[in-house]
């Protein structure tokens, strides 16, 4: 009988293996690589340990499962849980577990894009324990002003958010939004109901402020915003700051 040999794969350390399985995006895959055996089931771990990004937009993801890929995937910097077609079915209770995860102070990146199964509740849970980030995607959603008041006061260094018809957010959580995130470049607005006198006021606190799609507001200047914002525009900015 000839000698059983290794497979060429099988001679690979783990360490190796497991860079090489970061490479794989298929959960299909790499949970059909962890049943190989101990040492792919070491690997896959460890890969997932070594993820910088992580996205569940296609698939069919429940909270259990999202809550234990997230658990492994300590070096996270961008998470993606948007719902698609195949039904990502994230809840409050999983945006609460996965907040208890070791990576979430180091997100610079978070997708809750058509999650209509999560509230102001698991949002705001999250959010403020997010400490870093920087891009938030929660349009599609059914948040309210308390979700942008958690994010303003959590969330120091958000640049961009997109608020795409969060039809429940008001002028109000958006002026204090602008007024709190200091280095916030761009929102995006569209099909939002809010008036476009709140986005006026929102130039008056940050000029800079890219406010997405450009068609929400006509082609005004800097230097004309003083003069359109004067007496009522003004007042309306001082009950929204003021008069929370």
């Amino acid at each position: 009988m000839g000698e059983h040999k290794e497979a060429e794969i099988d001679r690979l350390p783990v360490d190796l293996l497991a860079h090489i399985l970061v490479l794989i995006t298929s959960f299909t895959d790499l949970a059909q690589a962890s049943s190989v055996c101990k040492k792919w089931t070491q690997a896959v771990k460890q890969s997932m340990g070594q993820r910088e990004t992580l996205s569940f937009a296609g698939w069919r993801m429940d909270d259990d499962t999202a809550v234990r890929l997230v658990g492994l995937a300590y070096g996270l910097k961008e998470l993606n849980i948007s719902r698609s077609r195949w039904g990502c079915q994230i809840t409050d209770s999983g945006l609460y577990k996965i907040s208890m995860a070791k990576c979430i102070s180091n997100l610079t990146s978070i997708s809750l894009w058509g999650n209509t199964g999560i509230t102001d509740k698991g949002v705001i849970i999250l959010v403020s324990r997010a400490k870093s980030l920087r891009h938030l995607n929660i349009g599609g959603t059914f948040i309210t002003d308390e979700s942008l008041y958690a994010i303003a006061d959590s969330c120091p260094h958000l640049e961009n958010i997109i608020l795409w018809s969060c039809h429940h957010v008001t002028a109000k959580g958006l002026v204090v939004l602008v007024n709190k995130c200091q280095k916030l470049e761009s929102i995006n607005a569209w099909g939002m109901r809010v008036p476009l006198d709140c986005f006026l006021v929102l130039l008056t606190i940050n000029p800079t402020l890219q406010i997405k799609p450009r068609g929400l507001l006509p082609n005004v200047d800097t230097d004309s915003l003083s003069t359109l914002l004067k007496g009522k525009l003004l007042s309306v900015m001082t009950i929204m700051t003021f008069g929370m």
